[in-house]
């Protein structure tokens, strides 16, 4: 019995430090972006284009990251991606503190990004697996709550040391990581499937019939709002102030900082109410509801003060706070032998919905001036992400030993 919860504790703390990493290494880019790229030599007038060139390398790589380290945790077991993808990122990371070009710096981040991808859904998966079917949300509240904390450190590092001290800490951080996964545990579910001849990590698997097919959309589009409000109403928040005629234009690094420590709040609340309620869309349909709430309050209170502001960006961290269960519900919508593919592209798909939102988002802003151009983006992704949630099915205290076949 102790064994058994020594097991699960080092489970969820190496989920929980992964994450971290995870999340540091997102936000320290946007932290030092700037100043990084000054360094090596780019022009004012470049800094954005070259900005979101290595924006969507670093997204790219994820992609592919998410596909290659979701299909393999299924194949080799959780702890081969555990292990491979940290290796990976710290390697990239302590790189990218010696580039001196936008060639080899783009690269590296594509590579990270590779490494990155794999670290929340393998590590989700993971825990979901070594602990009981009644108290799996608390585990995942932790690997969400330890990990979005990354957030808040990068900004700490990214402000006072030099940026490439900054991405050596990371890949440092990386490194002691691995050490302690070396002698860490593999998930007794994978092992009886790995034992077996039943076909894993195939995405034929997963699109082998329409239902199943509908189940893995749904489990993306629940998550969508959560990116929308990152990566739109946070990092343009200079530009929603300013067209707000906001006395005192906001700072986006509060403004990210004010939304991460709502993300870690969220978190702990929508794992606790999960458990609590005894159930995971319950908690989801609260937050995705305070989530309009808080971007209603965002976008049109009239001339917010600065310090008014910021509480609206942490309110919408709060409401985006479920972004562990969502991925807890993908892990629990599907079988032990694709249930790393499926817990690890989701969240990267998620991420790469920050794009074509992204791309909409600016194109309406031409026609529309971008506060209604926030609004009917916003309105779209809390649509799909409720019609989305009313068609899964409840997740919570689901036995989760079982296999998909063909």
């Amino acid at each position: 019995m102790m064994k058994k919860q020594n097991v699960i504790s080092s489970s969820i703390l190496l989920a929980a430090l992964g994450y971290f990493v995870d999340i540091y290494d997102l936000i320290l880019f946007s932290i030092v972006r700037v100043k990084s790229l000054k360094a090596i030599g780019v022009l004012d007038a470049d800094l954005l284009s070259q900005g979101v060139l290595l924006l969507n390398m670093q997204m790219s790589g994820m992609l592919l990251g998410g596909i290659f380290w979701g299909i393999l945790g299924d194949k080799r077991g959780r702890l081969s991606v555990l292990l491979g993808s940290i290796c990976l990122y710290s390697v990239a990371n302590i790189a990218n503190g010696f580039v001196n070009d936008v060639t080899s710096y783009a690269v590296l981040r594509f590579i990270a990004g590779i490494g990155l991808a794999g670290e929340l859904g393998a590590g989700i998966t993971l825990v979901s697996e070594v602990m009981s079917k009644e108290n799996r949300a608390y585990g995942t509240m932790v690997v969400s709550v330890v990990g979005i904390l990354g957030a808040v450190v990068a900004a700490l590092v990214g402000d006072l040391f030099d940026w490439r001290t900054a991405y050596f800490v990371g890949g440092g951080m990386g490194i002691g990581l691995l050490l302690l996964r070396i002698k860490a545990s593999e998930s007794g579910m994978f092992r009886q499937v790995a034992a077996t001849d039943i076909r894993r990590g195939s995405l034929l698997l997963i699109f082998k019939s329409w239902p199943n097919i509908l189940k893995y959309l749904r489990c993306i589009l629940i998550g969508i709002p959560l990116w929308f409000v990152v990566g739109i109403l946070i990092t343009f928040s200079p530009e929603f102030g300013k067209a707000l005629h906001m006395p005192q234009p906001p700072v986006a690094g509060k403004a990210v900082m004010f939304a991460y420590i709502g993300l870690a709040l969220g978190g702990l609340i929508s794992g606790s109410l999960s458990q609590i309620w005894g159930s995971r869309k319950k908690a989801v349909l609260v937050f995705m509801l305070l989530n309009v709430m808080f971007m209603g309050l965002y976008l049109f209170y009239p001339q917010p003060s600065l310090e008014i502001f910021y509480l609206f960006c942490l309110g919408l961290g709060i409401a985006s706070g479920y972004w562990a269960v969502f991925v807890t519900i993908a892990a629990e919508q599907f079988g032990t032998n694709i249930r790393s593919t499926v817990a690890t592209t989701v969240p990267n798909f998620v991420r790469g919905s920050v794009v074509p939102l992204t791309l909409s988002f600016q194109s309406l802003k031409v026609s529309y001036g971008i506060i209604n151009a926030g609004w009917i983006v916003a309105l779209f992704c809390v649509v799909v992400a409720l019609l989305a949630l009313i068609g899964l099915a409840e997740t919570h205290g689901k036995d989760l030993d079982y296999t998909e076949g063909l």
